[in-house]
């Protein structure tokens, strides 16, 4: 289900993936609070639509201003134990890694997960990017379902 909201005008266009992070200290006094802090934290979403005949409106957050869009929680690529990877089953993040230069490491870490929590699989897209794990682990990318809200 679509919600409709306020992102950055940089981020609105459909397709555009983002994890939202909360209200900024330079929300304080917006006239626009309501309608731009209405997701949930953490949670990765997708811009579905952009909303016709809208204003760019200004924004303390936003050098380029606001405008008003749709989006849908979206499902996170991730990298996970191979042992738990199996569409429909759970799984959680292998843990942290140092290797930043690693190609895989967007998806050891990825944006709108946590190390803690356990995600249900939606997919199992099959090998990581990297040739061999630093840290020896067995991994497997899948797409892990969307927060629920």
């Amino acid at each position: 289900m679509s919600t409709v909201t306020l992102v950055g005008a940089r981020l609105a266009d459909p397709g555009q993936e983002f994890v939202y992070q909360g209200e900024s200290s330079a929300c304080d006094g917006c006239p626009y609070r309501s309608q731009c802090l209405n997701l949930a934290e953490g949670t990765r979403y997708q811009v579905t639509d952009v909303r016709e005949n809208t204003q760019i409106l200004d924004c303390a957050v936003h050098d380029e201003g606001v405008r008003a869009v749709e989006v849908e929680p979206t499902s996170i690529p991730a990298n996970v134990p191979s042992k738990s990877a199996y569409s429909g089953s759970k799984a959680k993040l292998a843990g942290e890694c140092p290797h930043t230069e690693c190609p895989s490491h967007p998806f050891c870490e990825p944006l709108g997960a946590d190390f803690d929590a356990e995600y249900q699989i939606e997919e199992v897209v099959g090998d990581p990017p990297h040739e061999t794990c630093e840290l020896g682990r067995d991994l497997t990318k899948v797409e892990l379902a969307p927060n629920k809200e």
